[in-house]
């Protein structure tokens, strides 16, 4: 028994320990397996997630904002910045809406508007980085008719009309005046264009070149055309008025025109405004009076945009 009882103690001992150290440890820490994409990060209980969200990658929507004066802003292509936000055309817009003015980091950077439905799987999909075309819709002018017998058949002045032979129907011919075209309204002076990016260019504006154009240099991102107040800004190519306002700092009065999918042409420094945002305009048209608003001399400001992106404008001017 006192063998026994020796034997006993050191057990003893060794249980109350245990007992006693499980009862001094807290609870266990609470994985959150969501958080860092895989990776298993400690999280206690009760404790608030972290949004992983980064920072000033977004823009609230003002009033006198449009899609496009917001990509312009950024340097970004309208086109991306719609599919980042899932708007579809015309591309509407609200006061207080937050828009991201990056790609998701799960999204590719293919353009869908919104997201396309399902096909057959016979279609092939398109590249990632191929750019989707945007249609917009376009007014078509009907050919007039011409009534191809007359063309052909109808008998010149003078000529006898052949006999009709029995049994044949004869359809009466109806011969068309030719008509002429209505002239053009307040056409622009006769000036040199040239074609690049599918698109015909010319001068906006005929003063002398003050400003050029400086690569990856946020304060030169186009050129300037001297002038004085009160002279013609023309659109330097037919397109669609897609903003006409004051909202953007450093642009002062400014008008937007997208010519194509590809390309924007901007007009800043204005003394007045003229056209409205959905107009449509014509090469040459007048659309503004030059200015110097937020300037320091009375001067256009120019710039192209090719997929979001300041190009060169001397590169798609003709030559003087």
């Amino acid at each position: 028994m006192i063998a026994n009882s020796r034997q006993g103690r050191p057990l003893l001992l060794l249980a109350t320990l245990l007992l006693a150290a499980c009862a001094s440890t807290g609870p266990a820490p609470v994985e959150d397996l969501n958080a860092g994409h895989g990776h298993a990060t400690p999280r206690r209980a009760g404790e608030p997630r972290r949004s992983t969200e980064a920072s000033g990658s977004s823009h609230r929507v003002e009033r006198g904002d449009t899609l496009y004066s917001i990509a312009f802003r950024n340097g970004v292509d309208y086109r991306d910045l719609a599919a980042w936000n899932r708007i579809g055309p015309p591309y509407t817009i609200f006061v207080g809406q937050e828009l991201r003015l990056s790609a998701p980091a799960s999204s590719s950077r293919a353009r869908a508007v919104p997201p396309p439905s399902r096909v057959a799987s016979s279609a092939s999909p398109p590249p990632a980085t191929s750019k989707m075309p945007v249609f917009e819709p376009v007014e078509n002018t009907p050919p007039p008719l011409v009534n191809r017998e007359a063309t052909s058949t109808a008998p010149s002045s003078g000529a006898q009309t052949p006999a009709q032979t029995p049994g044949t129907k004869v359809e009466p011919v109806t011969t068309i005046a030719p008509t002429t075209a209505p002239e053009a309204k307040s056409t622009p002076p006769a000036e040199s264009a040239t074609t690049v990016g599918e698109v015909s260019w010319r001068w906006p504006a005929t003063g002398t070149l003050v400003g050029a154009f400086v690569n990856d240099d946020k304060t030169r991102q186009g050129i300037d055309i001297s002038g004085k107040s009160g002279d013609p800004v023309r659109a330097a190519a037919d397109g669609t008025v897609v903003y006409s306002g004051n909202g953007l700092v450093g642009y002062g009065e400014l008008i937007i025109i997208k010519h194509n999918a590809s390309f924007l042409s901007a007009y800043g420094h204005n003394r007045k405004r003229m056209v409205a945002e959905g107009s449509k305009v014509k090469a040459g048209q007048v659309i503004a009076e030059m200015g110097s608003s937020s300037a320091s001399r009375d001067s256009l400001h120019f710039e192209i945009r090719k997929n979001g992106k300041p190009v060169n404008p001397l590169d798609y001017l003709p030559r003087r």
